[in-house]
């Protein structure tokens, strides 16, 4: 099932642009969200300020290109934190499945052993009997 596309208004850098896209109109207005922000952030900058209009798109592309870069580090960090969470969930699993095995097998000899005291019980009775008489 083919998606349509989008078409939504949106205010950046004071100015209305109609931005398209397969994504919902609320994503697409978070990105130009995010776009003002970084805007207003280098704005707040008098170095920034004092550049031609090249210069300022190439300093803001660079600024959105370093939030990307990090943005992807810390995804992959947290792909690499969770290939380790994943292993040790696995390898608890395997401990426990070995210590449930170990408890029932543990169980079984209980189990067996009192039955075998059982029986010495009845046998120790049976001979207390024909001892006195």
């Amino acid at each position: 099932m083919a998606s349509s596309k989008n078409f939504t208004e949106v205010l950046i850098g004071g100015k209305v642009f109609t931005l398209s896209g397969f994504e919902s109109e609320d994503y697409l207005q978070k990105v130009s969200s995010y776009l003002n922000h970084k805007i207003e952030e280098c704005s707040n900058s008098e170095g920034y300020r004092k550049q031609n209009a090249e210069t300022r798109s190439i300093l803001l592309a660079l600024n959105i290109a370093d939030d990307y870069f990090k943005a992807r580090k810390q995804g992959g960090t947290l792909e690499t934190d969770i290939e380790t969470k994943d292993k040790e969930m696995y390898d608890l699993k395997h401990e426990l499945i070995s210590a449930q095995i170990k408890l029932e097998n543990a169980e079984k000899t209980m189990d067996k052993l009192k039955e075998e005291n059982k029986e010495l019980q009845m046998r120790i009775v049976k001979l207390e009997t024909q001892l006195k008489g």
